[in-house]
């Protein structure tokens, strides 16, 4: 397995170590449960060095990007970043991503971290433009600052004014005498901040995050359970070769105004005749966990499956998300979850779980 430039100190902390996209990662230090409460009530700090950075450089560079990506980058301005996908031609998504636009012949792909390689390839094959695409992912560490504690503690490291960095745009930061790329991004549902830098430097702004500012260290069995009590996507759960980013709920982050990018004539037709399924979000009625996979029944007939599912850290209930047929998705709905011989009442919601 790989191993990121912060290994040591994850052995160091005692993190549980597990295989996660070829690397070998933190799950937890302490517990999940407590690593998710402290992001929720002051700040963790997460090691996100196996994601993957690919850059596209040159003088079409924003073509290649309008062409392969579902959103519009031509709306941004540089230091600004988009979410959105690469999508296959009928639709079903390659993968889901930040887009940094560094300026209008640079952009930086931070793309999930089990996609990488494929990624890589697929931007590739669809490059027929004057642009070159470089895989920048073992040039970089990352760490994920996330919580209400965040900006006041990166704000003590550094002289950038952090109060001016509004969500989704991003900005250089000298940290310690070390450069860093600074991004009001994250993935937990909380404000904070991802920080990308060299090996070194990022495993030093990491130890000293946890032991001059008692940042709580985080792995990524916290990562999940913050970011599915915020509704966002997994790829491979809520996102999938198979699940569209309509079916998915994600329409924000396609931008039909744009004159062409692959997959949007799936889309449209998508659109226009009805969704077939969507992710919708669950409530269990009767006592039990609902995890992926799980098989959903109205009036004994098939109609989903579970995409993701905690006992939730925060509202300390069972909830999940679930792909699930239409007509069948509508709020208030009663359904039935296939757990083991038992079959246990839900009904369906809205995803704002936090709300």
């Amino acid at each position: 397995m790989k191993k990121t430039a912060l290994h040591p100190s994850h052995l160091k902390y005692n993190a549980k170590m597990v295989e996660f996209a070829g690397y070998e990662m933190p799950i937890q230090y302490s517990s999940i449960k407590e690593e998710h409460h402290a992001v929720r009530n002051g700040a963790g700090v997460f090691d996100v060095s196996h994601m993957g950075e690919i850059q596209i450089v040159g003088k079409e560079a924003s073509d290649l990007v309008d062409y392969i990506f579902s959103n519009n980058v031509r709306t941004l301005t540089a230091e600004q970043i988009q979410y959105g996908f690469m999508l296959y031609e009928d639709g079903g998504v390659v993968d889901d991503f930040l887009v940094y636009k560094i300026n209008d012949q640079s952009y930086l792909f931070v793309v999930n971290a089990a996609n990488k390689d494929k990624d890589y390839e697929w931007i590739l094959k669809q490059n027929t433009f004057d642009a070159d695409v470089i895989d920048k992912t073992d040039q970089f560490s990352e760490v994920a600052l996330q919580g209400p504690r965040s900006e006041a503690i990166l704000q003590s490291l550094t002289e950038t004014d952090l109060s001016s960095l509004r969500t989704f745009t991003f900005t250089e930061c000298t940290i310690d005498g070390e450069t860093f790329l600074v991004s009001r991004t994250g993935y937990t549902g909380e404000d904070g901040f991802e920080v990308y830098g060299g090996h070194e430097a990022t495993r030093s702004l990491f130890e000293r995050l946890i032991d001059d500012y008692d940042v709580t260290p985080c792995g990524l069995g916290a990562r999940d359970t913050l970011r599915f009590e915020a509704a966002l996507p997994l790829y491979g759960h809520e996102l999938s070769a198979e699940i569209t980013p309509l079916e998915a709920g994600l329409s924000f982050a396609v931008s039909f105004e744009k004159e062409d990018f692959i997959g949007r004539k799936a889309l449209e037709k998508q659109k226009e005749e009805g969704l077939r399924h969507r992710i919708v979000g669950l409530e269990l009625l009767d006592k039990g966990i609902l995890r992926e996979g799980y098989e959903i029944y109205k009036d004994e007939d098939r109609i989903g499956r579970i995409t993701s599912g905690y006992l939730s850290p925060t509202l300390e209930k069972p909830i999940a998300m679930a792909l699930i047929d239409r007509p069948h998705t509508k709020k208030g709905t009663e359904v039935e979850i296939k757990v083991r011989k038992r079959m246990l009442k839900a009904r369906v919601r809205n995803k704002k779980f936090l709300a």
